[in-house]
This record gives structure tokens, C-alpha cells and sequence, in this order.
């Protein structure tokens, strides 16, 4: 476990040197003005077709599977979605199909949002934001290649809710969805990379609950919330979880390493899934293979359960 907090330590070094975009909104009051809607004369493409999925239908399982990368503008270290997007778009399409196994591929883009950080910030949360246009600049990308967009949240010692009502705008809209890092979620005397944040079944519940309402509210297909889980600790009595019309679920079971500690985790982590939550797995092109080869999608689709959402970060 020491181990993955100087890991987590080090990714937050390297994000400060990337991230210098999102610094200047770090201390903004969460507010729903503060996301202006894109202009007329903006470049992103219209959203699917009578509010579908980008590939259409409304229900995201058991239709399709789901393949995604990770990224951050200009932070390699924290996954391949870092520039050339639509080079990029083009090997995640490539690779979805290889995780297809009877089912539909749906590539998805997982873009963090809300970065944490090592420094306390102007006010005091210890998290940056990326700006609204670097938001808009890749849901163009995804809507051109028809594939869902995540906004990842790493909220430091912010309030995760305050922090995914700010991006209700983006949220409405039928092929975005949210993701959330707990690992980062620290306490009001904590540090991330210092310390594992961590949540709760019914905190988790909260976000979902928003979120059918917004699915209801805005007439929207299933909208994915996924919850990225490195260690048992992270996560406190999931029971506590509901189910959630027109939200899916989806906890990514995210332990690095070796092709036999991920299994370990996978099998510590995935019994204890709430009810109606789907499992995730996630695999590290920097982390896992310092202790071997990266997992291949045959022996990832072999896992029990069955991963129904791969990211690679």
C-alpha cells in the first residue's frame, strides 16, 4: 500500500507541470453560470440523433461493451488522452473491437475534469479545474468518432457534489457521463498523494440520485457514472448504493500491477459489488508493466464477473 501512495505522490508531480490551465480556476466558487453553454458559432458537432447513445439506443447495457482511455491535456503520465485526439480516437476504435465478444463496442473518452493536487491552491481545496474550451474541445472529438465522454473528478478537499453539479451543463447532455476518483477525495486536514481519500455507499448514492434526475429532468438515454476503486479502504459500506433510473453504474476496479495482484484485488473487490452495479477494470500502460507485461484483452475478458467498461490510463 506504500508503494501506490508514492505513486499517486509522483502522478501528482507530474500533473502540476501539465496542468498549469486548470490553476487559474482553481479557487472559482462552484457555480452553474460559471459553465457557459458553447456559442452558435461553436465547432462542436450537434449530439446524437433523438437524444440517443452515439451509437444508438438508450439502454448502454447489455448492448454494448465499453473501452475507453484516460487523459488530461498535456499529462502524458496520466494516460494516452493527452493530444493527438483523433490519432488517438483511431487505436481506441481499433482496440474496443477487440473487447467486443458478442457485443456492440462503444469507445469512451475519460477526461479529467478536476485534477488533484499536492499544493493547497488560492482557495485552499487542493484541485485544479480544466477550462470549459478544453472541455468542449473534446466532446467535439468524441461526438465526430461516436463515442461517449467521461468527465473525471478528482476532488481533493472540495465537496465531490459541489464540484459534478458544476459541470451540469456538460452533464445534460445525452453522450456525457461522470466519473470519480475517490482515491483523491482527502479530507479537510489531508493531502492528496499524502494520504488515500475515500467515499462512501451513500455518498455515491447522492451523485447518482442527481444524476437520474437530470436523466428524467432532460429526457436522457442511461448515463454512465463510474466509480474508480483502487483498495477495499476507498470504499465504505457500497451496500448503501441504490439503483437509479437511467443511471448505470459502474465501479473500475483499478489495482496496479502484475497480472496476479490485479486478479488479487479484482477478487477482493468485485463480491462486494451493490446491488445492480457493473464491474470495470483498469489497466496502467506505466504501472503495470514495470511488473510485466500489460494484460491482453483476451485474459482481461476472462475475468469473473465479466468487465463490461476497460479504460487504459
Amino acid at each position: 500500500m506504500r508503494k501506490t501512495v508514492v505513486v499517486l505522490t509522483s502522478l501528482l508531480l507530474l500533473v502540476a507541470a501539465g496542468c498549469s490551465d486548470g490553476k487559474a480556476d482553481a479557487g472559482a466558487t462552484p457555480s452553474l453560470k460559471a459553465v457557459p453553454k458553447p456559442s452558435a458559432s461553436s465547432s462542436v458537432p450537434t449530439p446524437p440523433a433523438d437524444g440517443d447513445l452515439p451509437r444508438g439506443g438508450r439502454q448502454l447495457f447489455p448492448k454494448y461493451q465499453l473501452v475507453g482511455y484516460v487523459g488530461l491535456p498535456g499529462s502524458p503520465a496520466l494516460g494516452p488522452l493527452d493530444k493527438d485526439l483523433d490519432a488517438k480516437a483511431a487505436k481506441l476504435e481499433a482496440l474496443s473491437k477487440s473487447y467486443a465478444v458478442g457485443r456492440t463496442p462503444l469507445p469512451v473518452m475519460e477526461l479529467i475534469v478536476v485534477v488533484a493536487n499536492g499544493h493547497a491552491g488560492k482557495d485552499g481545496k487542493y484541485r485544479s479545474r480544466i477550462s470549459d474550451e478544453k472541455i468542449e474541445s473534446y466532446l467535439k472529438v468524441a461526438r465526430e468518432h461516436k463515442m461517449l465522454l467521461l468527465l473525471d473528478v478528482q476532488p481533493g478537499r472540495a465537496k465531490i457534489l459541489d464540484e459534478v453539479k458544476r459541470l451540469e451543463r456538460w452533464l445534460k447532455e445525452p453522450d456525457v457521463g461522470l466519473a470519480y476518483d475517490p482515491e483523491w477525495a482527502v479530507g479537510p486536514n489531508q493531502v492528496p498523494g499524502k494520504v488515500f481519500g475515500h467515499t462512501s455507499g451513500a455518498e455515491l448514492d447522492s451523485i447518482a440520485a442527481y444524476l437520474a434526475g437530470l436523466v428524467k429532468q432532460n429526457d436522457l438515454p442511461e448515463k454512465a457514472f463510474v466509480f474508480h476503486q483502487l483498495s477495499a479502504r476507498i470504499v465504505s459500506n457500497e451496500a448503501a448504493l441504490k439503483q437509479h433510473l437511467g443511471v448505470v453504474v459502474i465501479k473500475s476496479v483499478d489495482g496496479i500491477g502484475s497480472r496476479k495482484a490485479k486478479e488479487s484485488t479484482w477478487g477482493k473487490l468485485t463480491p462486494k459489488l451493490a446491488t445492480g452495479v457493473h464491474a470495470g477494470f483498469k489497466l496502467f500502460y506505466q504501472e503495470d508493466t514495470r511488473h510485466g507485461p500489460l494484460m491482453t484483452p483476451a485474459q482481461v475478458m476472462a475475468l469473473k464477473p465479466r468487465p463490461e467498461f476497460v479504460v487504459y490510463e
